[in-house]
C-alpha cells in the first residue's frame, strides 16, 4: 500500500459493489453521535475506522503494520424486532447486512490488505437513533507511503558553514530511534 487511500478506496468500493442495500459508504468520525448537526446521510451506511494494533519496521522508510479496521454499519429502523412482530422481517433486516460484510471480508484479501480476520463484532451506542454495530477484522498492510511521499533532494544553493574544534553529542548516551539492522 503506498497511500492510505488507497486502502480505504478499496474497501469502500468493494462495499458498494457487493452490498447495494448500502446507501452510504464514508470514514468512521462518529457522524451517529451527532446527527443533528452531521451533513444528513442515508441508511444504511458503513462507516470504516482504522487503527494500528503494532508496527514493525521492514526497511528504510517501510512498515508491516498490523491494522484493526472497524466497519460500523448504521441502519435506522422504527420496526420491531420482537419475535412474532408484524414487522420483524423490516427490523432484521441490519443483522442481514451485517452478515454481508462479514462474508465480505473475513478470510479475504485485497491489493492492499492481507487476508483479514474477525476480531470482534457488538452493538454500539446510537444514542437512540438506530442500530449501530461495529464489526472489527484485522489484517497485515505493508505501508510503503512514506517511501513514496518521501523526496531526498540536493540543494546546490545552500551554504554549509565548517567549523572545526570539539563537538558536543548530547545524544550519544541514548537509543537510537530507528534501527536499520546494518
Amino acid at each position: 500500500m503506498e497511500y492510505w487511500n488507497e486502502l480505504y478506496t478499496e474497501i469502500a468500493e468493494k462495499i458498494k459493489t457487493n452490498l447495494p442495500a448500502i446507501k452510504w459508504v464514508d470514514l468512521w468520525h462518529e457522524q451517529v453521535s451527532y446527527l443533528t448537526d452531521e451533513l444528513p446521510f442515508p441508511a444504511p451506511a458503513v462507516f470504516i475506522g482504522f487503527n494500528t494494533l503494532n508496527v514493525e519496521d521492514k526497511g528504510v522508510l517501510v512498515q508491516d503494520c498490523n491494522v484493526q479496521i472497524d466497519m460500523y454499519l448504521f441502519y435506522e429502523t422504527f420496526s420491531d424486532t420482537y419475535l412474532g412482530s408484524y414487522n420483524q422481517g423490516r427490523a432484521l433486516d441490519f443483522l442481514t447486512e451485517l452478515t454481508g460484510l462479514n462474508a465480505l471480508f473475513h478470510g479475504k484479501s485485497g491489493e492492499n490488505y492481507s487476508p483479514m480476520r474477525k476480531i470482534d463484532m457488538r452493538r454500539e451506542d446510537s444514542g437512540g437513533a438506530g442500530n449501530l454495530y461495529r464489526i472489527s477484522f484485522e489484517c497485515l498492510i505493508t505501508d510503503y507511503s512514506a517511501q513514496h511521499l518521501f523526496v531526498e533532494v540536493q540543494n546546490e544553493n545552500a551554504e554549509v558553514e565548517i567549523c572545526r574544534g570539539e563537538i558536543s553529542n548530547s545524544r550519544q548516551d541514548e537509543e537510537p530511534v530507528f534501527d536499520l539492522g546494518y
